[in-house]
């Protein structure tokens, strides 16, 4: 499972759940499924945004 995308200049779909993650000079984290609202990104269940835009984005691919 691959295929990121960066957040710039395409950004994810609003109200889509997708994975998420940061991915720059200092490495890779912060892997986690997040939902975006305009320029805020919150937990699925919508109970708290995150104070960090992601790097990346891919959708979620469920395994069959």
């Amino acid at each position: 499972m691959s295929d990121w995308i960066p957040n710039a200049p395409t950004t994810a779909p609003n109200g889509v759940v997708v994975e998420t993650k940061i991915d720059d000079e200092h490495g890779v984290r912060n892997e986690i499924r997040l939902i975006k609202q305009n320029s805020l990104w919150f937990f699925p269940d919508k109970s708290m945004y995150v104070y960090y835009a992601p790097t990346h984005w891919r959708p979620i691919q469920e395994v069959s």
